[in-house]
Order: structure tokens, then sequence, then C-alpha cells
């Protein structure tokens, strides 16, 4: 009979917490819109043959967003199973019912014994309550970011839609090379390449093809001109070199085919025209491109 009433009882108690947590939306998921929306993003690197690291960013952004939220649901999910399991245990071992302590004619000790428990399991059930009033309160609040960042990336991909006939102009008018079985880069690359060694001294060198990269260093389109040997920040000199590298290639990409540049945390891509982006932070100096300067061609 009490493990009945017990069962109940937590029923009922989870019953009145589902009304306190975000009922869910009619509209899709932000898994379901993130799905949808990378599927056009992929569709539109096919149409400006190439990355296009505004829209990664933005993609990568609420892709993280999103995961956050449902982190958050797996918790809020646990914390809600395990407050049931403690109401229903707290019921059955006789401890929910506290003023019953106070009409208990046994002995002493055990009174404050008694006490102590429900004092324990009191404190218990209000760190379990507050803790699940904290993560309704993160969820809803990474929902609205989720949310923020979704329609960041519904934005970008509109902004490069609007863009596309400029690109195919760009794309018509440097045609499509293939990778020369020698080098394994293409012939614009090569010859910006050697333009570039011409001009600015490269006494770190320059890192072109990737074998089995999926970006533009893998399809022999892309070199790192390096400002340092690697995974250090580089001097004065060499970060003043990579700035007038960087500059020489905003001011000339469309003349040569350049498609955009990667230098100190910042992308400039040639073909939409949009000005330096900060990017993400990836996590080292390679990584961020603070040791070289990243061109890739069409």
């Amino acid at each position: 009979m009490r493990s009945g009433r017990a069962v109940a009882l937590a029923a009922v108690l989870l019953g009145l917490l589902t009304l306190v947590i975000p009922s869910a939306e009619a509209k899709p998921s932000p898994q379901a819109q993130l799905d949808k929306l990378t599927k056009q993003a992929a569709e539109l690197q096919k149409a400006y043959r190439g990355e296009i690291q505004s829209l990664e960013e933005t993609r990568r952004a609420a892709q993280k967003a999103g995961q956050r939220v449902k982190g958050l649901r797996d918790d809020l999910t646990d914390a809600e199973r395990r407050m049931g399991q403690f109401f229903a245990n707290s019921y059955m071992s006789g401890s929910v019912d506290g003023p019953q302590v106070f009409t208990y004619s046994g002995d002493p000790d055990s009174i404050l014994g008694q006490v102590a428990t429900i004092t324990y399991l009191a404190e218990e059930k209000n760190q379990r309550l507050n803790r699940i009033s904290r993560l309704i309160k993160d969820s809803k609040n990474a929902k609205k970011e989720a949310d923020g960042k979704i329609a960041a990336l519904k934005k970008e991909i509109a902004r490069l839609e609007d863009k596309k006939d400029d690109v195919e102009r760009l794309l018509k008018k440097f045609g499509f090379q293939a990778p020369d079985a020698g080098s394994g880069l293409t012939a614009r690359m090569v010859s910006i390449r050697n333009v570039i060694m011409q001009s600015y001294p490269m006494p770190f060198g320059v890192g072109c093809l990737r074998a089995g990269d999926p970006g533009e260093h893998g399809k022999g389109r892309a070199c790192d001109f390096m400002m340092s040997s690697g995974g250090r920040l580089p001097d004065a000199a060499s970060q003043a070199r990579g700035d007038a590298l960087a500059e020489w290639c905003i001011e000339n990409g469309r003349q040569l085919g350049i498609m955009y540049i990667i230098w100190r945390q910042r992308y400039y891509d040639i073909r939409t025209g949009a000005g330096w982006r900060t990017m993400s932070d990836r996590g080292g100096v390679t990584a961020n491109h603070y040791d070289h300067v990243h061109v890739s061609v069409f």
C-alpha cells in the first residue's frame, strides 16, 4: 500500500515540476533548423567554389550553442529523474512527514537522530529543487542564444545568396584549374606564390600542398606564408611583413584570383568584400593564424 502511495506521490511531484519547465514549441528544434541550414551552407560553398570562412564561423557558433541546449536538457531530465527517486525513497522511509517527530515519545537520542535526518533531507530537497530551477533558467537562456545564432546563420546565408551573381562573374573570369601532377598546385597558386616570394622575403618558408586536407590546401589552391618558425608569435618586423602581405593580397586579389586570406585570427573574403572579420579562437598560435598568412585562390 505504501509503495503504491509513494509512486503516486512521486508522479504528482514530477507533474508539478513539469509545469515550470518550458514546453516544446511547435517550430523545429534548433538542431533540426541547423541541419537544414548546414545543407544550404554546403550548397553555397559549392557555388562559391571553396570554403566561406564567414559561413563556417557562423555555423560553428550555432552548432556549439545547439550542443549546449542539448546538454542542459539532458542534465535537466536527469535531475528530474533523481528528484522523483528522492521523494519516493524519502516517503518509503517515513521521512517525508517531518511534523511527526514532534509527537514522538521514544528515546531522546532517537528523536534527535530523526530530527537530524529530516533536517538533512530538507536541505537535500532544497538543493535538488534549486538545481532544477537553475537548469530551467540556463536552458531558457541557452535556447535564446541558440535561436540568435541560428538567426545569424540564416542572415549570413541570405547575404551570400545575394552575392552569388558577383561571385559567378569572378568564377567565369578565372575559370577552373586542376592541380599540376608534379607540384600538386594549380598554376594560379604557383604564379601567386612566386609573385609574393619575389616581393616579400620568406625566411621561415612557405607551406602549400597538404595531402588529405579537405580544404584548399588539399586541392592545391592554398599556401601558408610563415612569419615565424611555427607555433610562435612573430617578432615585430615579421608581423609587419605579414600585415603588408595581407594588404597586398586584398588590393590585388580580384585581379590575380585570390579568394580569401586569413591572418592573425581574422579573415578577409575577397569574393564578398565584407572586410576583415574576427575568427573564433581555435586554440593556438598556428590554428589562429598568428604565425602565417593563409592565401587561397580560385
